[in-house]
C-alpha cells in the first residue's frame, strides 16, 4: 500500500512539474513574440496565421475544383510557407519566428507528457486461457500483397495443431458460412489471417457462439490488430497465442446487422471507394470525383443522429468502434487507446468552402465544421433508400437509416502473452486541465482524478 502511494504521489508531482513547465513554455513563446514587436515580432505572428490560412485555402481549392482553379490551388498551397519563410529570412525576423517555435514544441511536449503522466493509460487485464484443441483458422493468401504465403502461416498454423481453411482467390467464398460451418464440426476458436473486414466477419460469429477469436495480422493495415497490441510487422507471432495465450474481452461494432471491428465511414470516402477504379488509382480517382462529393450544388448531404442529437449536413461521417484519441490521428495511423469503453467514436466533416478550411486549420478540434463526440447508438441517413458505405474499408450500399451501434464485450479475444502491446496514447493539449493540473490543489494530480 505504502509503495502504491508513493508512486501516486511521485506520479501527481511530475504532472505538476511538467505542466508548469508547458505553461512556462507557452508563455515564453508569446513574450518573445511580444517583446519583439519593435524587431517585427507581431508580424511574425500575423505572417504565420496568414501563412495557415492560405494553405488550407490552397488545399481546399485544389480538392475541390478543377482546370486553372486546382492549378492556383496548388500554387497557393505551395507558396504559402515558403513565402512565410522567405519573409522571416529577409526581415531578419527568423531567430524571433525559431525561439518562439521551440517554445511552443516545448510547451506541446511538456503538456501532452504531464497529461498522460496524471491519467496513465490503464490496459486492459487479460485472464488465463486455455489452450485451444480444435482451432480453426481461415487465411486469405492475397491479403497484405501475400503475407500468408511470405511467413509461412499455414504450415506454422497446421504444426501448432489448427485446421487451415485457405480461401481461393478466384472463388469468393462466403466466409461467414465457412465458420459456421468451422463451428458446426467442432472448432473451439475461430481465427483469421486477412483484412479487416474478413476480420469483422469471423468475429461476428466467433461472438454469437461464445467461442474465443484469433486475430492474425497478415493484412494491409491491420488497424484492429495494432489497437489489440499485436505485431504488425511479423504475423507468425501472433499464432504464439495457440500454445502460450491469454484473453480480454473487446467491443464489437454493428451497422445495420453487419459487424465492423474498426470504422464505418459515411459521405465522401464511402462515395469515393465505390468507384471501380479506386482499387488500382486510389489518388486519381480521388482528386476526380473530390469537386463533386464536396462542392457541387444540390449534393445530397448526410443527416444523422447521435444519442438523439441531431447532426445535420454533414459531408463525411466516421463512426469508429471505441474512439481515437483525436481526430487528427486519423489521416497517420491513429489508435484507439481501448476497445472496451462500450461507446462509437464519432467525427463528422462539414467544409463547403475555402474560408470554413481555413477556419478548420487554424481553430482545429473547436472549428465549427468538425464535431468529435462519443456515442451509443447513430443513425445515418442522406434523404435516399440506400447510400454507399465503407464498412472496415469495403464498399457496400446500405438501406436507410443506416443504424451503429456497439455491443460491449461480445468479443472474446485470444491474444500471445509475448506481444508488442499497446503504448500508452498522447492526450490532445487542453490548456485548461493543464492550468488546473499546474496550480491546482496537489492531491488532484493523482493518477486516475478528473481534471476538467
Amino acid at each position: 500500500m505504502g509503495g502504491a502511494r508513493t508512486a501516486r504521489f511521485r506520479a501527481g508531482l511530475a504532472a505538476r512539474l511538467l505542466a508548469r513547465c508547458a505553461v512556462v513554455a507557452a508563455i515564453g513563446a508569446a513574450v518573445v513574440l511580444l517583446l519583439a514587436v519593435g524587431g517585427g515580432g507581431l508580424f511574425v505572428a500575423l505572417a504565420g496565421v496568414v501563412g495557415l490560412v492560405l494553405f488550407a485555402a490552397g488545399i481546399w481549392w485544389f480538392l475541390a475544383r478543377r482546370g486553372v482553379v486546382r492549378l492556383l490551388g496548388a500554387l497557393v498551397a505551395v507558396a504559402a510557407p515558403v513565402g512565410f519563410l522567405v519573409f522571416i529570412t529577409r526581415s531578419g525576423l527568423w531567430v524571433v519566428a525559431l525561439i518562439s517555435a521551440v517554445c511552443w514544441s516545448v510547451a506541446g511536449f511538456t503538456g501532452r507528457a504531464a497529461l498522460r503522466e496524471a491519467r496513465p493509460h490503464r490496459p486492459q487485464r487479460p485472464t488465463r486461457a486455455r489452450r485451444p484443441r480444435r482451432p480453426v483458422l481461415i487465411m486469405n493468401p492475397k491479403s497484405g500483397d501475400g503475407k500468408v504465403g511470405r511467413f509461412d502461416l499455414v504450415e506454422r498454423a497446421e504444426k501448432l495443431g489448427a485446421r487451415v481453411i485457405l480461401l481461393d482467390p478466384s472463388d469468393p467464398a462466403d466466409v461467414t458460412k465457412l465458420a459456421e460451418e468451422a463451428v458446426t464440426k467442432g472448432a473451439d476458436l475461430l481465427g483469421v489471417a486477412g483484412g479487416d473486414g474478413t476480420q469483422a466477419l469471423v468475429a461476428a460469429v466467433a461472438a454469437e457462439h461464445h467461442l474465443p477469436f484469433l486475430v492474425i495480422s497478415a493484412g494491409t493495415r491491420n488497424h484492429f490488430a495494432m489497437d489489440l497490441g499485436l505485431d504488425r510487422a511479423d504475423p507468425a507471432r501472433c499464432l504464439d497465442a495457440l500454445t502460450d495465450g491469454e484473453e480480454i474481452r473487446v467491443d464489437l461494432g454493428d451497422v445495420s446487422g453487419r459487424p465492423f471491428v474498426n470504422t464505418v465511414s459515411f459521405g465522401v470516402y464511402a462515395d469515393i471507394v465505390q468507384s471501380p477504379e479506386y482499387r488500382d488509382n486510389k489518388t486519381g480517382t480521388a482528386l476526380s470525383l473530390m469537386p463533386d462529393l464536396l462542392a457541387r450544388e444540390g449534393v445530397q448531404r448526410l443527416e444523422a443522429i447521435v444519442d438523439g442529437n441531431r447532426l445535420a449536413e454533414q459531408q463525411a461521417l466516421l463512426i469508429s468502434n471505441n474512439p481515437y484519441v483525436s481526430p487528427e490521428e486519423l489521416s497517420g495511423g491513429g489508435r484507439r487507446p481501448r476497445l472496451d469503453t462500450g461507446e462509437l467514436g464519432v467525427i463528422g466533416i462539414r467544409v463547403e468552402n475555402a474560408a470554413q478550411a481555413a477556419e478548420l486549420a487554424v481553430r482545429g478540434p473547436q472549428a465549427t465544421g468538425l464535431t468529435v463526440t462519443t456515442a451509443h447508438l447513430v443513425e445515418v441517413t442522406a434523404g435516399e433508400e440506400q447510400i454507399p458505405v465503407a464498412v472496415d474499408g469495403e464498399a457496400l450500399w446500405l438501406r436507410t437509416p443506416v443504424t451503429c451501434s456497439v455491443r460491449p464485450g461480445a468479443l472474446r479475444v485470444l491474444l500471445p502473452r509475448d506481444r508488442p502491446g499497446v503504448p500508452q496514447p498522447a492526450p490532445p493539449i487542453d490548456w485548461r486541465k493543464l492550468l488546473d493540473l499546474a496550480f491546482g490543489p496537489a492531491e488532484r494530480t493523482a493518477p486516475g482524478e478528473n481534471h476538467a
